[in-house]
């Protein structure tokens, strides 16, 4: 599994980069990172339970706290706090954000719910 060598927020962009050891680097959105938190209050305790997460377009990361030597806790903006990234889960939503936002794009339409570009 790639060990990450940098991570970098950029709030102005509200984006995550990551570089792994690989040589891969990740430009992860924080709404996506939000969204697509690993926490129980977002994905819930089993199997279906996923809870759509709405109005995050603006959200930021205010800090990010180590979690041993393998993973982050990422402190949000809206008092988020309780998902633990584990440097294999945002390698994976690195490798398929794609997939991951249209997934989230489609959740969205689905419940009627229209996405706002946030503000600059």
């Amino acid at each position: 599994m790639p060990q990450p060598v940098k991570l970098c927020l950029h709030q102005a962009s509200r984006v995550l980069e990551i570089e792994f050891d690989s040589g891969e680097v990740f430009r992860l959105s924080c709404e996506l990172l939000r969204v697509w938190s690993p926490s129980a209050e977002v994905m819930g305790h089993g199997p279906g339970q996923r809870v759509l997460q709405v109005g995050k377009e603006g959200v930021n990361i205010r800090a990010i706290h180590p979690v041993g030597h393998y993973a982050v806790v990422l402190d949000f903006d809206d008092g988020h706090s309780t998902g633990i990234y584990s440097w294999t889960y945002l390698h994976e939503l690195g490798r398929q954000q794609g997939e991951y936002w249209q997934r989230y794009l489609a959740e969205l339409a689905a419940a009627g719910i229209q996405r706002k570009e946030p503000q600059p």
